[in-house]
């Protein structure tokens, strides 16, 4: 008698081993508890931002002004608009 993986070829085979694999859970994420997983992504959480590359003083305050003047042209922009929208209505509607 031949074996079924004989038969059917190395792809039935890995096929089988992919199958393993999907069935076991977790590894040693798995085995932990609520509070050893919160402690695993507090830890990764404090690897990533070791990972950030933050911005300089001299970043920091370029990058502030530039938002503040981006931000007061766009509400000197909808102001203008609104009153030009309030002085047609007044015009059309009396």
């Amino acid at each position: 008698m031949t074996d079924s993986n004989e038969v059917l070829g190395p792809e039935a085979e890995q096929d089988g081993n992919e199958a393993e694999k999907k069935a076991r859970r977790g590894g040693k994420r798995g085995k932990k508890g609520p509070l050893g997983r919160l402690a695993l992504f507090y830890r990764q959480i404090v690897a990533e931002l070791r990972k950030v590359v933050w911005p300089s003083r001299n970043d920091l305050m370029t990058y502030t002004s530039v938002v503040i003047v981006f931000v007061v042209v766009v509400i000197a922009f909808v102001s203008v608009v609104d009153w030009g929208f309030e002085k047609l209505v007044s015009y059309v509607f009396g």
